[in-house]
């Protein structure tokens, strides 16, 4: 008879960020550690940093995870565990053991304090254990079929999870995210983004090739979560009726060719060319030139992001009846005609993929449209999979503009 394996497990108790505020849990010795105080990306083995950044990110942004595997140095060795977690109010709760089985009993131990989202937590990861041990013992179409039931039923029970969190502390949750990601986050993650950006340019003659590599993900994380934040503190201000535009006679032909150069410098990096056509040498409206700009460098940066090398984007400006009429045209991947409804939603995305492996907060084109809205205009895309794609922006014109 075999011996069942015997359980190893620990569970933290950490912020938003992911930085351990206590070991509620502790099997493997790490309470003699110090991590407290410490990133849980920063006490995970080196091969499993960023998969550690990743899942804190998916428990502030699906509100729980399971069934991931990250690698501990402990004493002696390395331990590869299986981690579940889920987002408790202000906090982050991670468990992990040496088994499935272990994860499973440590959010028994936990249950009293998680209440109704350790239940939720534990009845996936109990479903997940025990469609898996069924599955296997089945033949190939079963499991195949059994796989696509259990990913559809868990997706369906985080997008409801998501929801009723949502739901039941929207107006709060705005109040506070607000204060948090203004005060709290923006400021250090603007530093640590800078500090990463000079080790960059000034220490690459004393880092070695490894520690250049951890400058490099320092400084691409720091810049994805400040964008994330920012996005975030528009959103809310949006949602929340706090949309405040400075209107004043812009104008669109100078703003957007401005733009475009800024952009084309940064495309070029990709090799991809950003070019400018107007049909009038200027073309004048009543906006908030700040919010319009946001407007423009997410369209163009967003077809750069998603075009190939050696393509090009394209920046139109002309006229529609009483209205500016702005299109940005790329040679892109497309979007599938079923995922376009799907591009207005904050943090919703679509199938297609970056071109260079660039992070997207999935907030920037629900921005664009209540910035348009609020302008009085319209947005809307023509695309065609494997054509690219092209967006339309319209804005009223000045009344002196009309009739030229």
């Amino acid at each position: 008879m075999t011996t069942p394996e015997k359980t190893e497990g620990i569970a933290f108790l950490c912020d938003p960020n992911g930085t351990i505020l206590k070991i509620i849990s502790d099997d493997l010795g790490f309470s003699k550690r110090g991590v407290e105080g410490k990133a849980l990306s920063l006490v995970v083995n080196r091969g499993s940093l960023t998969k550690a950044l990743d899942f804190v990110l998916a428990l502030n942004t699906e509100g729980c995870a399971f069934d991931w595997e990250l690698a501990i140095d402990v004493e002696g060795g390395v331990k590869v565990l299986h981690f579940a977690g889920v987002k408790n109010g202000d906090h982050l709760v991670a468990v992990g053991a040496n088994t499935a089985e272990g994860v499973e009993r440590l959010l028994e131990e936990l249950a009293s304090l998680w209440n109704e989202q350790a239940n939720r937590l534990r009845m996936l990861s109990r479903d997940n254990v025990r469609l898996s041990e069924e599955s296997t013992a089945r033949e190939s179409g079963l499991y195949d079929e059994l796989g696509r039931l259990n990913s559809e039923l868990a997706n369906l029970q985080r997008e409801l999870f998501k929801k009723s969190v949502e739901l039941e502390r929207l107006n709060e949750e705005k109040n506070r995210l607000l204060g948090m990601a203004a005060h709290d986050l923006r400021n250090p993650l603007g530093a640590i983004q800078m500090y990463s950006e000079f080790l960059q340019q000034e220490a690459a003659d004393v880092l070695d090739a490894e520690q250049m590599e951890f400058v490099s993900i320092i400084h691409g994380s720091s810049q994805f979560m400040l964008q994330l934040v920012n996005d975030l503190l528009d959103v809310a201000k949006i949602e929340s009726g706090k949309l405040e535009l400075n209107m004043e006679p812009t104008d669109l032909v100078f703003l957007a060719e401005a733009n475009v150069k800024l952009n084309a410098a940064l495309a070029s990096r990709k090799n991809i060319e950003v070019r400018f056509q107007a049909s009038e040498p200027s073309l004048f409206a009543e906006i908030d030139e700040a919010k319009i700009e946001q407007v423009l460098n997410n369209l163009i940066s967003n077809a750069v992001k998603f075009s190939p090398p050696h393509s090009r984007v394209t920046v139109s400006m002309s006229t529609s009846g009483n209205n500016a009429l702005i299109s940005v045209d790329d040679e892109g991947q497309g979007i599938p005609s079923d995922e376009l409804d799907r591009l207005y939603r904050p943090f919703q995305r679509t199938s297609v993929t970056s071109t260079g492996g660039e992070e997207s907060t999935g907030l920037g084109l629900a921005i664009v449209y209540k910035i348009v809205v609020g302008h009085r205009g319209r947005v809307w895309v023509e695309s065609e999979v494997g054509k690219g794609s092209k967006f339309f922006v319209e804005l009223p014109l000045m009344e002196d503009q009309l009739g030229k």
